[in-house]
């Protein structure tokens, strides 16, 4: 009986946890549900994932993905052969447009992980540490801030060469910067609460209250700015591919597709305006993602 009893303070303090925790997701999950948009989002990009993902399973015409050609099949309009027609070459456009969400959403994963494994740790830095050390993080990502978020990787791609590899190195170095400047305030703003000078009072080190006391309480602004850039950084993608200094084909990108088709218009309307739409379905959804997060993390947006 005695043992029981000890034990019973370590099991309620793990049950209350525990149920802390779920009550948490219940919450989450219940302004989640309130929000239809929220919902029409997270299927708008679950479903341009999945397609992505099974490309290879599911597209009618897999080799149509490189430079086949199939002249007899030119600029076909959409059929039960074909859902979204063909374009100049013959190619599948149906079978394209799925290979290009594979390539959209790489490039937003790759582009936004790298800006903010960048961009968080200089952020830290900044707005923790202070002093010659912020200040010089702040003279060089203003240096960056300065230049228009369009013409800066415009430039770089345009320095380095059309392809898809130097359009995402385009894109990193144009999106951290922002990161910097958003987790920097943050930190400035939690590292003046009690909670903190409590632990650098105990002695914690400055990698300690950094990354593990001051980052998890100012991250809810950057994972909301970090999911709606996502949807962002596919459209200056395609953009970039649109005006010839993005992918390079036969690469199924969608910017490039809807530039390769926009000189058929508007008689093959098909050629440009369903890689144009997917585009569209997953910018929209990624926007409508981070409108719930922010529903979700900031009590303030809550409240109003």
């Amino acid at each position: 009986m005695a043992s029981q009893d000890a034990t019973s303070p370590t099991q309620r303090s793990f049950t209350d946890r525990y149920r802390g925790v779920i009550e948490a997701f219940r919450r989450s999950f219940y302004i989640l549900g309130r929000n239809r948009l929220t919902i029409v989002g997270i299927g708008m990009v679950l479903f341009i994932a999945v397609i992505g993902l099974l490309a290879p399973v599911i597209a009618p015409y897999p080799s149509h993905v490189g430079s086949v050609t199939e002249f007899g099949q030119s600029l076909q309009p959409p059929s039960s052969e074909h859902l979204f027609g063909t374009d100049r070459l013959g190619r599948d456009i149906f079978s394209r447009v799925l290979f290009g969400a594979r390539i959209s959403m790489k490039i937003a994963v790759f582009v936004v992980g790298a800006a903010l494994s960048i961009g968080i740790p200089l952020g830290l830095a900044a707005g923790y540490i202070g002093g010659r050390v912020e200040m010089l993080i702040m003279r060089v990502t203003d240096i960056f801030v300065s230049i228009p978020r369009l013409i800066l990787p415009v430039a770089v791609a345009g320095a380095l060469g059309p392809s898809l590899e130097n359009v995402m190195l385009a894109l990193i170095v144009t999106w951290w910067p922002w990161y910097v400047r958003l987790l920097r305030s943050e930190v400035k703003e939690v590292k003046e609460s009690e909670y903190i000078q409590a632990i650098e009072g105990l002695g914690a080190s400055r990698l300690r209250v950094m990354f593990v006391h001051l980052l998890p309480n100012s991250l809810t602004s950057l994972l909301v700015q970090a999911t709606m850039d996502m949807g962002w950084v596919i459209l200056v993608a395609a953009s970039l591919s649109f005006i010839g200094i993005g992918a390079s084909p036969p690469t199924p990108e969608w910017g490039l597709m809807v530039a390769r088709g926009r000189e058929f218009m508007p008689t093959h309307w098909w050629f440009s305006v369903f890689p144009g739409l997917f585009i569209f379905i997953n910018v929209m959804g990624f926007n409508l993602i981070g409108d719930g997060l922010r529903d979700i993390l900031d009590p303030k947006s809550r409240m109003e």
